[in-house]
């Protein structure tokens, strides 16, 4: 840790004021290998000797004591003694030097050098690699001190690299370490793990010799000074000054050093003081952790984060003290990341992983603080620490945004008497809460003891005959606490390195739950006729397991499946509350005694497996607010990723039906019961995958499930109201919350899974296809959930490799009739796609379906829809061809769409008549009352655009007098003012004057009037002009008509009516145009006016008319000298 390595080097002072010269030099000793006594451990392992009784002591005395207590305790300790304890001191397992300078764990790779991937840049990898390379040198300790020279071979891009390394001890810990190298990391680098694992594997090799004091004890004063003179002249440059300031003061008799009885030693161990733990560099620690935070999830620092998180767990695990320590500095940094507040200023939410970053932040500080063999006074330091963090304004709530309305941690199981409602509210619970809550627990009942300490724990003569009973009806010991809170014990006895004693209370708490679960379904059973009478819709958790805070589900199903294996290094600590941890190694319980709770044909993973059905069946109501709605989808999910792991074997299955049964006829405490509250946690997920699971083996039981768990009463618009009258329910204290149900599109799209789930396997099952669409239609209330259904329906009846399952065809018909119905008054986006649809399934269907769509059609499409899609698809060639329909069938189903084509035609004509025309052409009667239609919709229902263009059609088709009708209609309802020189309906216009000059005199004289009371833009009507005066009217007109031949005289009607209208109109415009007139438009205007003049002069005083008309304009406008010189140049 930074603040250590700070510090002066040496841990204590040394002295041996009871020495004298001649015991110093009969005690002076050559160098001897770290082994260097007869019985050293090299070469008892290679005779199978017994370890020596001295061996044995000094190893006890090396792992417990600090060495200035022994040398407190004993005036003289003889040198072999203090050799053995200085050997014994160091470490003996590599698994704290790999967890130290790496993030991966397990024993997996201690000892190896494997390969792969990632894992061979990890310090502890590459330290490996560096100690079987050879590189490690000139190994000496001195006392509990160690050096050596690392060497790093040279690489294509880097130069060899030679490392000083040293490294200090005290007790079978690496307490300080220090590298040339420079490395600044959390972790210890490859050369320090080299050299640590080199006296680890190899310690008879290195050179061993007693702390510096001791041989310094052992020199007169001659060679005292040859020592320090040597010394200086060796490494003068770096020394001289100090040596000469220690000189002087050591002269001065006042100097601080003088006051001071010994000298420090770097190599004399710990003193008593010292607080024994591994080398953690916190400086690097707060560093990194700083690093993550900044980068906000990019980079991959979530995951490095994580990764911290697990590596203090593994610290938890090996009861390493560092853990608790690690994880406040982490704390410390997430405490204080700038965008805690920037997010409180703004008012937006963190995201989703960070989130997640703090809910491991409070399980693990839940876990340190349930520690069972945690002291008083450490634990009064963490709630201190606790409740500072929690204070602090900017600290995340425990459920995202919103205040939360959970029980307490020290509560008994929720399924009692709630009490006052309003005591259950909580408004400020931060992650924090739940580890401060924590600190009042104690593991001091004498039950929870004998439960987790004795694998023989029972009572066979206890009367299960109360609710706190503890013990059931076989004398198995049950544990009767808050969930939530027993699980949390579950996990912190798990991660502080006690996996037995978490098994045996998780067994327990599991006893309980089913037991509970029993009680539940007898009294449901016993009061059925009553509750479902009153209707109680009442929910008996508000805190669910499944996506709670502490996992307790999770926690107890990992517990399970791990079956109870002991610690990894082949010795487990038992937990002993009298204060003591005693240690056993595996042999003495070769088959672990917990299994004699499982009863016959049960195995540890079948009891997780139940207690995962147990879980996620409970009816829970939804928790307020985005994050913890979408945590217990995410709970949820995760739980059945774990199940789906699990082979589903026979005894399984039997598990599998009786929780199906329980959560069928549990009523208001099941999520699957008969009684539902409105708010309760959907089961579509759960029920999805026991439906597959229990399909193949009871395929009712299977249905049953899945159809019960359709319901989604959030969506329905009525519900009844719960009942507060009986004690046995709590009634939830939360207001209707819909639609503040943020996970509801995905509730919805589970719920669709479900049904389509369904679908699937009742293809070629009638009877349960019938129920599957009743339940659908009942139950799900979005259409687009309802189109995806019908289409999977679809799929799945018209695979290739078989024939049409022609009723699942109908369901899938069905759904789609359905869901035109719901969205035929509503905006929807797919709509066209899902008529489209529609007529394609009803088409596979049969000539039958297709006709009763057509005939109930107002009920499902528009008129624009019927006639568009629906009856010109039914009409095509490739319909008739799919359908294999005779002459007799064609006929029909046409007359079906026509008479379809006439009903939409009559209800919307705008949008209709146009295509009721072209689908009746082929007969004579319907296209005479389609043409009646529109005529009668002519005068009010239609504009100009659609009567042009069934005029247009009109023509095409070889009726010109119809569409000479139609045209003219049309032209009573057009209005073109002067400057719509553009306007769409030009065309339009033009068309109908050219149709009506075609047809003859008359025709062309009836449609004048009409054009020049609608046409006020003086370019149309000069064009239309034009036209007229080119040929003569009815040259090309129909039925053999003859004409004069002449052509059409400007001075007589309609032409000179036609000619006045359109001099008027050109007079008008200019005016017009020169009221707001810009000199940039000048040369327009001349032009213009030349378009006029054209005009004019087509009358025989045309010139007279044109000239007053030019005078007129230079006297009225004057004022614009440059325009009218224009004027004049051009016109005179």
């Amino acid at each position: 840790m930074a603040e250590r390595v700070q510090q002066p080097p040496a841990k204590r002072l040394c002295c041996r004021p009871g020495y004298n010269a001649t015991c110093r030099q009969g005690q002076r000793a050559a160098w001897a290998p770290c082994g260097g006594s007869a019985a050293t451990q090299g070469e008892s392992s290679k005779t199978q000797s017994p370890e020596s009784l001295l061996d044995i002591a000094a190893r006890k005395v090396a792992e417990k004591w600090p060495f200035q207590r022994v040398e407190e305790r004993f005036e003289r300790i003889p040198e072999p003694v203090q050799r053995r304890i200085v050997y014994w001191s160091f470490p003996r397992s590599e698994r704290e030097i790999c967890m130290y300078s790496s993030f991966n764990t397990g024993g997996e790779e201690i000892g190896s050098s494997g390969d792969s991937g990632d894992d061979t840049r990890l310090p502890f990898r590459r330290g490996i690699g560096l100690l079987e390379s050879g590189c490690v040198d000139n190994v000496l300790q001195v006392g509990f001190h160690l050096s050596g020279t690392v060497r790093e071979p040279a690489t294509s891009s880097e130069p060899e690299l030679v490392c000083n390394v040293s490294v200090s001890f005290d007790r079978c810990k690496i307490t300080a370490v220090t590298c040339s190298c420079g490395n600044k990391d959390i972790f210890y680098c490859a050369h320090v793990v080299a050299l640590s694992l080199y006296r680890v594997r190899k310690p008879e090799q290195v050179k061993l010799r007693l702390p510096i004091s001791e041989t310094l004890f052992q020199m007169n004063r001659d060679q005292l000074q040859k020592f320090v003179q040597y010394l200086i002249t060796v490494h003068h440059t770096e020394v001289l000054p100090t040596a000469q300031k220690l000189a002087d003061e050591i002269l001065s008799q006042n100097s601080e050093i003088n006051q001071v009885h010994g000298a420090p030693d770097p190599t004399a161990g710990a003193s008593v003081d010292d607080e024994n733990c591994w080398h953690l560099d916190e400086e690097q620690v707060q560093e990194q952790v700083k690093l993550f935070l900044s980068q906000g999830g990019y980079h991959g620092s979530g995951k490095q984060l994580n990764l911290l998180f697990s590596k203090v767990r593994e610290m938890l695990k090996m009861r390493d003290s560092n853990g608790a320590r690690m994880l406040t500095l982490i704390t410390e940094q997430f405490m204080g990341d700038p965008r805690l507040v920037l997010w409180r200023q703004q008012g937006t939410t963190m995201t989703d992983k960070y989130r997640q970053l703090w809910d491991e932040l409070g399980a693990l500080w839940m876990c340190i603080v349930l520690n069972p063999h945690c002291k008083p006074e450490q634990k009064g330091f963490w709630l201190r620490q606790l409740r500072r963090w929690n204070n602090v304004d900017v600290c995340p709530l425990e459920d995202g945004n919103h205040g939360s309305e959970l029980t307490n941690l020290t509560n008994a199981l929720p399924q009692g008497p709630p009490g006052n409602p309003d005591s259950l509210t909580r408004p400020h619970r931060t992650v924090f809460t739940r580890a401060i809550e924590a600190c009042d627990l104690h593991w001091q009942d004498p039950h929870l003891q004998h439960i987790i300490t004795e694998d023989h724990y029972a009572n066979y003569c206890y009367h299960d005959n109360l609710d706190s009973s503890l013990f059931d009806a076989r004398g198995w010991p049950l544990w009767h606490e808050h969930v939530p809170t027993a699980c949390a014990r579950v996990d912190a006895l798990r991660s502080h390195g006690y996996p037995k004693e978490a098994l045996r209370l998780a067994i327990a708490i599991v006893n309980t739950l089913r037991r509970q679960q029993q009680k539940q379904l007898d009294f449901f059973r016993t009061h059925k006729k009553e509750l479902l009478h009153k209707g109680i819709t009442s929910v008996t958790n508000l805190e669910g397991w499944v996506g709670h805070p502490l996992d307790p589900i999770g926690t107890l199903f990992s517990t399970l499946m791990e079956t109870g294996q002991g610690s990894e290094d082949g010795a487990t600590v038992l937990l002993d509350f009298s204060g003591k941890h005693r240690h056993t190694t595996q042999e003495e319980h070769p088959v672990f005694p917990a299994q004699r709770f499982l009863e016959e044909g049960e195995s540890f993973v079948s009891l997780a497996a139940e207690t995962a059905l147990i879980g996620l069946g409970q009816q829970r109501v939804m928790p307020d607010g985005l994050y913890a709605q979408e945590k217990v989808c995410r709970n949820e999910e995760q739980l059945l990723a774990k199940l789906q792991e699990v082979n589903l074997d026979d005894s399984l299955v039997k598990i599998f039906r009786k929780q199906a049964v329980y959560l069928l006829e549990a009523g208001p405490y099941s999520g699957l019961g008969e009684l539902l509250y409105r708010e309760s946690v959907p089961m579509h997920t759960f029920a999805k995958y026991l439906f597959t699971s229990l399909l193949p083996h009871d395929a009712e039981l299977a249905y049953k499930i899945a159809l019960r768990a359709m319901r989604l009463p959030v969506l329905e618009s009525t519900a009844p109201s719960a009942d507060l009258s009986r004690p046995h329910h709590i009634v939830s204290v939360v207001p209707n919350r819909y639609p503040r149900w943020f996970t509801l599109s995905h509730i919805e799209t589970q719920q669709c899974e479900l049904a389509s789930t369904m679908l699937t396997a009742a293809k070629g099952d009638a009877r349960k296809l019938q129920t599957v669409l009743e339940s659908i239609q009942k139950n799900i209330h979005s259409s687009s959930h309802i189109f995806k259904l019908a289409q999977d329906a679809f799929k799945i009846a018209t695979l290739m490799d078989s024939l049409p399952d022609i009723t699942l065809l109908k369901v899938s018909l069905e759904l789609g009739l359905q869901v035109m119905r719901m969205t035929l008054s509503t905006l929807n986006w797919r709509r066209r796609e899902m008529v489209r649809w529609l007529v394609t399934c009803a088409t596979e269907v049969g000539v039958f379906a297709l006709d009763s769509i057509m005939q109930s059609w107002f009920t499902l499409f528009t008129p624009t829809e019927a006639t568009s899609v629906v009856a010109s698809t039914v009409m095509s060639n490739s319909t008739i061809v799919r359908l294999h329909l005779d002459c007799h069938q064609q006929e029909n189903l046409a007359n079906s769409a026509r008479t379809l084509a006439l009903q939409c035609a009559m209800k919307d004509p705008q949008n209709c008549a146009l295509a009721a025309l072209t689908l009746c052409e082929k007969d004579h009667i319907a296209f005479e009352t389609a043409y009646q239609i529109v005529l009668d919709a002519a005068a009010t229902g239609m504009n100009y655009t659609q009567l042009f263009t069934i005029a247009r059609y009109m023509e095409h088709r070889g009726y010109p007098m119809r569409a000479y009708k139609l045209a003219t209609l049309a032209m009573t309802h057009l209005n073109l003012s002067y400057n719509q020189d553009t306007h769409p309906a030009i065309n339009d216009v033009l068309w109908a004057c050219a149709l009506s000059h075609s047809l003859g005199k008359n025709e062309l004289a009836a449609v004048i009037p009409l054009v020049v009371k609608s046409v006020k833009c003086a370019t149309v009507l000069s064009d239309i002009l034009r036209r007229c005066t080119l040929t003569t009217p009815g040259m090309v007109a129909l039925h053999s008509r003859r004409n004069s031949g002449k052509l059409m005289s400007l001075d007589k009607a309609p032409l000179r009516q036609l000619l006045d209208a359109t001099i008027g109109a050109y007079i008008n415009t200019t005016h017009s145009r020169l009221t707001h007139i810009s000199p940039r438009h000048y040369s327009e205007f001349i032009e213009f006016l030349s378009k006029a003049r054209e005009t004019f002069l087509m009358a025989h005083d045309g010139h007279i008319q044109f000239t007053q008309f030019i005078d007129n304009l230079k006297q009225i406008y004057k004022g614009k000298k440059k325009l009218m010189m224009l004027v004049r140049e051009r016109f005179g």
